[in-house]
């Protein structure tokens, strides 16, 4: 199953530590999109829309990082991390959602426009990304992971973009819940440091080289 990444992306990421926990080997190709590695039409035969994480099982493709969450959990029939129940599933499912819409995107919006435009962070935008910092510590009131009283694939994705966002340099001393959450994922996701931590901070040592102080 090649894989094709970058290390700083918190998308892939997230999937690195989903198939160490199912046991799926990635045959692992690091891309440079900054040299446009991801626009060959190899690359666009696989994904039109050349962006990574990009998925090739045997020429079935894949992008979006959630869907190969999910389609790695199936792949191997794994029910504790993608639950079978409809319930228990959608609960996973809405967190996902919830990472790629709320959070993950509300990050994006704060922080990318300053990283690249080497500017300040925007104020409104800020506190928008910190309403969805507290719609996380209100989630994380309800069961011991984000979705489930066990690890779930939603705890991969928001594995990533958290710790993205802490290596970038974001406070979260006012969200303590998600401060204790992101700690104990630390400690009980297998290859935590080399598969996430390791490229989160390439991230946050670009990020924080591009921000202009407030």
């Amino acid at each position: 199953m090649d894989f094709y990444y970058l290390p700083m992306s918190a998308p892939c990421r997230s999937v690195l530590m989903a198939a160490k926990a199912v046991g799926v080997t990635l045959n692992l190709k690091s891309t440079d999109i900054m040299a446009g590695a991801n626009r060959t039409p190899e690359f666009l035969k696989m994904n039109v829309q050349h962006a990574i994480p990009t998925m090739d099982d045997n020429g079935f493709y894949l992008n979006e990082s959630r869907a190969m969450l999910q389609y790695l959990a199936n792949k191997v029939e794994h029910p504790s991390l993608y639950p079978k129940d409809p319930k228990a599933r959608a609960q996973v499912d809405m967190k996902l959602y919830f990472d790629m819409g709320t959070l993950y995107h509300r990050f994006g919006d704060a922080y990318y426009p300053a990283i690249f435009g080497k500017t300040k962070l925007d104020a409104e935008k800020l506190e928008k990304f910190e309403e969805a910092l507290s719609f996380l510590d209100e989630y994380l009131g309800q069961t011991k992971y984000v979705a489930a009283d066990h690890l779930t694939i939603a705890d991969f994705a928001l594995a990533s973009t958290l710790a993205t966002i802490e290596a970038a340099g974001h406070d979260l001393s006012k969200h303590p819940k998600t401060l204790a959450y992101l700690a104990k994922l630390k400690e009980e996701i297998d290859g935590y440091q080399e598969l996430n931590q390791d490229g989160a901070d390439q991230f946050g040592g670009w990020a924080k080289s591009a921000i202009v102080p407030s």
